[in-house]
């Protein structure tokens, strides 16, 4: 049912919001340059590993020695207010078309990551990563890594679909109030390092 439901959900919004899609495919291209997306390895359901695909925030900006300038240098205003009312988040309807994703799920996370995991933390890939799902919409990137994996793993072991359709209504009104975009005093979450932190 929930895979139906997320099927039938994104090819409605990919179609509804396909004007909003174009006008934003220009902006990023006019105030990021190209590409217009960015693409980058996640691991979803039991840890296969598949193409994330989301509207890019930051420039592609290097120090004089050509390495990347830190994400807080690169990430522009524009890049910020498409992350403030999630926006970059869209093209990710063509992850859960493709069955990649889900609408309600642990946040896809990077690759890197899954080694760092403890048992009980990795358990949050017995389902498919989501666009928003129960860490969001309590807390966001404004709580620690501990405390997001606790209530990913709380959302494994209590999934259903009224919970999943509660997940997207509070999400609708944390967006809206832009509430955990980014944890205090940063705009990135700092990597996670797993025992070592």
């Amino acid at each position: 049912m929930k895979r139906v439901f997320d099927f039938l959900f994104a090819a409605t919004l990919l179609f509804a919001l396909s004007p909003l899609l174009v006008l934003l495919c220009i902006l990023v291209r006019i105030k990021l340059g190209s590409p217009i997306f960015f693409i980058q390895p996640r691991p979803g359901l039991n840890g296969h590993v598949f193409n994330l695909i989301k509207f890019r925030t930051m420039t592609d900006a290097c120090d004089q020695m050509g390495n990347p300038l830190s994400d807080s240098q690169r990430l522009t205003s524009f890049g910020r207010w498409l992350r403030g009312v999630s926006l970059d988040e869209l093209p990710e309807l063509w992850n859960i078309l493709r069955g990649e994703m889900s609408f309600v799920g642990p946040r896809p996370l990077l690759v890197r990551y899954l080694v760092r995991y403890t048992p009980e933390q990795a358990r949050r890939h017995a389902v498919r990563p989501g666009i928003t799902g129960w860490a969001q919409v309590n807390g966001r990137n404004a709580i620690t890594w501990e405390e997001r994996f606790r209530l990913d793993v709380w959302y494994v072991d209590h999934r259903s679909f009224i919970l999943d359709l509660k997940i997207i209504a509070m999400t609708l009104g944390k967006v809206l109030r832009r509430e955990g975009v980014s944890p205090a005093g940063a705009d990135t979450m700092p990597e996670f390092m797993g025992d070592q932190q």
